[in-house]
């Protein structure tokens, strides 16, 4: 990491508790949680808005969320979100099958129209040369209302804020799921 991590208790008190919530829910204190500590308000800021993005509620499935940060995690090249959302993707999805066909999706046959589309979408919005086309939006609408298109939106612009600040720190992965080398 360019950017060393401090020890828990040089963080200040209030954002302890998300720092045991992490550890409740992944088994460690996440290294990404520990650099935003640094900054403690835009931790917390970050921290509340990754909640409202991946609530029970949200209209966008929890594997489709999953597939959408898998894949705008690999294509800003974050070892740290690679793992991590790997590991969500192939809990929620129920197998590793997605996970590993996730870089050639376009050429797989194990997903579906919808997520097709927004797996093109994220693609469209992440990649630098790319632009939303007024096709790619029409069929974005035939599976996500408008409330669906800006929150599946959010979640890639999060995704982009998350992988980028990830990647250039060069967060490891801290081990959450082994992704075998493809040969």
């Amino acid at each position: 990491m360019h950017i060393p991590v401090k020890p828990l208790q040089k963080y200040p008190f209030w954002l302890r508790p998300f720092f045991w919530n992490q550890r409740r829910k992944y088994g460690a204190v996440l290294d990404p949680g520990l650099l935003w500590g640094r900054a403690p308000k835009l931790f917390a800021g970050v921290a509340i808005l990754y909640g409202v993005i991946d609530r029970r509620g949200s209209p966008l499935d929890p594997v489709l969320r999953s597939l959408i940060t898998v894949r705008v995690s690999q294509i800003n090249w974050c070892h740290f979100c690679v793992d991590i959302n790997s590991a969500t993707l192939a809990a929620r999805a129920g197998s590793m099958a997605k996970v590993l066909e996730l870089e050639q999706w376009a050429e797989s046959n194990l997903f579906h129209d919808k997520e097709r589309v927004a797996l093109e979408y994220a693609e469209a919005v992440t990649y630098t040369d790319r632009q939303v086309s007024e096709d790619l939006m029409a069929r974005l609408r035939v599976f996500f209302d408008e409330e669906a298109v800006v929150e599946l939106t959010g979640l890639i612009a999060f995704q982009n804020l998350s992988s980028k600040f990830n990647g250039a720190l060069d967060v490891p992965a801290q081990g959450f799921c082994h992704i075998p080398n493809k040969r």
